[in-house]
């Protein structure tokens, strides 16, 4: 198992699979009366998150909780960091206090690969800047192999703002390692140059959401970051909604088994409409059940099934 889990490019097929059938043995916890287990007991995670966020950092409490670690939240706001403090100087900080594992994240792309290089214990990028989310990815994985019972040979399409998602980037990383095709789909404005079929075999482009929608077995909507844009991507909201937001009608040109996917949180109405998002096809509440168990098998497997 690696040491640190900085980037869906970390993972082999081989890893990439352990952490899922992991997963699956984790959750089976979650039905337990008792939902804990003693595999991390006496090791200290922290939660060090620069950003605000809701589903990320409490999944990575529970999962550690679960597994019986200490937990240390950790919020910039309030902290030695509003006065100035660095990245580094932090990360000491971390470091002096017996952290075994640091979860974090950063607005900067790359923090956590530098994070890595100042602490002893393992690193888990929970969100860097636009560059990469590889728990998320990993969940993502985990709800279309539980849902279609395989992953290699699925079509996944992920749609929306790709220039400023970093679930994107990791998705399609994990995604083409584990031999699913995966086909990009946005206005040419908010589709990143660098995204390539040399980043990722398989990988394809379109701008038209409509003639993508009939052979896809899995459709990932991203949220539209307007906190990330600084000039106008596209027209308007409505004009987005009408070019690339999935509704109704779109939905039933899916195949019958195909899936609805969203890494939350919504625009309820823009990118997604309610009835697609509260729909049987939908796993938007699935995912977030199972970042718990996919968080637990990586902590466990970076902390506890490490002989380090």
């Amino acid at each position: 198992m690696i040491r640190h889990l900085l980037s869906g490019a970390d993972l082999d097929a081989a890893t990439a699979l352990q952490i899922l059938d992991t997963a699956a043995e984790m959750a089976t916890v979650a039905g337990r009366e008792v939902k804990k287990l003693p595999a991390l007991r006496g090791r200290t995670v922290v939660n060090l998150f620069y950003e605000d966020s809701t589903r990320t950092r409490i999944s990575f409490e529970a999962a550690a909780k679960r597994l019986s670690a200490d937990v240390i939240n950790f919020s910039a706001k309030g902290s030695s960091v509003a006065k100035g403090e660095s990245l580094k100087d932090t990360a000491l900080t971390l470091q002096a206090m017996g952290a075994d594992a640091v979860v974090v994240r950063h607005p900067a792309s790359g923090a956590p690969h530098r994070l890595a290089n100042w602490v002893d214990g393992s690193v888990v990028n929970a969100g860097d800047g636009t560059h990469e989310h590889p728990t998320q990815a990993l969940l993502d994985a985990y709800t279309m192999r539980s849902r279609l019972g395989r992953l290699d040979g699925l079509h996944v399409a992920i749609v929306g703002d790709v220039l400023h998602s970093r679930v994107a980037r990791s998705n399609v990383l994990l995604l083409s390692t584990l031999g699913a095709k995966v086909t990009l789909v946005g206005p040419p404005t908010l589709i990143p140059v660098d995204i390539s079929p040399a980043l990722a075999p398989g990988t394809d482009v379109s701008y038209d959401l409509d003639t993508v929608l009939p052979g896809v077995d899995v459709v990932m909507m991203l949220r539209v970051q307007r906190e990330r844009m600084n000039d106008s991507y596209f027209p308007s909201a409505r004009e987005y909604a009408r070019r690339y937001g999935l509704d109704g009608p779109r939905m039933r040109r899916l195949p019958e088994h195909a899936i609805v996917m969203h890494p939350g949180p919504m625009n309820r109405g823009m990118e997604i409409t309610p009835e697609v998002a509260d729909s049987p096809r939908s796993t938007i509440v699935e995912q977030v059940a199972n970042g718990v168990s996919v968080r637990m098998a990586v902590l466990y497997l970076l902390l506890g099934g490490n002989n380090r």
